[in-house]
């Protein structure tokens, strides 16, 4: 497995007339691919390139895993003084020249913040100054923060150096996912799980009838990269739990998530709630973590009455309900 030069073309106008004419024809819809397109200016390394990363949505999976592994190598080979800019596409209006226009347009603006920065923002504002330790228990404006055990610390720790796959109390080994639950007798938050997991088999570790805090390193291409990010799931099966045991995970839920971020420094990319390990296919997992940047919405607008004067009474009598004066 190599990458190959697949068409090469001499100019023949400016870069504008030539763009749409030199790559749109170059695009599969199946087949990623890299294109560098040359512009008409320079700097001090000689004439500027476009690098477009093309991958479109249909390809299999293992093509895009391959051509975002492979991404860093070729703008290394090639020299990342030479390009300009960096355009990534799934569909050809995003790599078309008004597209590229667009990406233009928006390099300069403002950039939005990201849903984790937002959730990041919020918690900051609203956040309660609490002194949380790994081997405290009391009561916080926050929930019940109880001890967690030395074990579910390592395994944690082995998690941030991206070392999971899924842990198991009495297994201590390379995981990319692991499983916390509480010890209701001893009031303390201990391992459960380590098996070894991929994303396919997400859904079967999360139990019907106990709830359950989940770590999972989601390993996955989003616009040409290859990202290894963690995810925080709380499944909670509804009412086949006690009212207690809802309690419990419930309040000790941002306790053990304030240790994690604060005090074990680990960046978790997104936290999601479910009842049923079913929700979690692919698509959830990639939408819950990349989510789609809606449009700003118009405010509803009131309409018009009807045309015309619609008089000054609003509540009309008929002759029947006419009120008999009383003697």
């Amino acid at each position: 497995e190599q990458l190959i030069v697949g068409s090469s073309r001499r100019p023949a106008g400016s870069w504008e007339k030539d763009y749409d004419a030199f790559v749109l024809p170059l695009l599969e819809d199946k087949q990623p691919c890299y294109i560098l397109y040359r512009l008409d200016s320079q700097n001090a390394q000689g004439y500027e390139w476009i690098f477009i990363a093309w991958s479109p949505d249909h390809s299999p999976v293992r093509q895009k895993m391959l051509y975002a592994a492979t991404r860093a190598t070729l703008k290394k080979e090639f020299g990342g003084g030479h390009i300009k800019d960096e355009v990534f596409g799934t569909v050809q209006d995003d790599v078309s020249l008004n597209g590229y226009k667009k990406y233009l347009i928006s390099q300069s603006s403002p950039a939005p913040l990201t849903a984790a920065e937002e959730e990041l923002r919020q918690i900051k504002i609203n956040e309660v100054q609490t002194d949380v330790g790994v081997d405290t228990k009391h009561q916080t404006l926050q929930g019940v923060a109880f001890p967690i055990a030395k074990e579910a610390i390592q395994a944690l720790e082995k998690l941030k150096n991206k070392k999971l796959n899924y842990v198991q109390l009495a297994s201590i080994k390379y995981f990319n996912y692991f499983l916390i639950q509480i010890d209701m007798k001893n009031e303390t938050i201990i391992l459960a799980n380590t098996l070894h997991t991929e994303l396919k088999d997400l859904p079967k570790r999360i139990p019907k009838d106990a709830a359950r805090y989940h770590f999972f390193l989601y390993k996955h291409a989003h616009e040409g990269d290859y990202l290894e990010s963690i995810v925080f799931i709380y499944s909670m099966p509804g009412y086949t739990c006690s009212i207690r045991e809802r309690m419990l995970y419930s309040s000790c839920k941002s306790p053990l998530l304030e240790i994690v971020e604060r005090q074990l420094w680990m960046q978790i990319i997104r936290k999601i709630e479910i009842d049923n390990g079913d929700e979690l296919t692919a698509d959830f997992l990639y939408e819950e973590v990349h989510p789609k940047q809606h449009a700003h919405k118009q405010s509803f607008a009131k309409p018009k009455g009807p045309a015309g004067k619609r008089g000054i009474r609003r509540l009309i009598r008929g002759p029947a309900e006419t009120e008999t004066p009383s003697d």
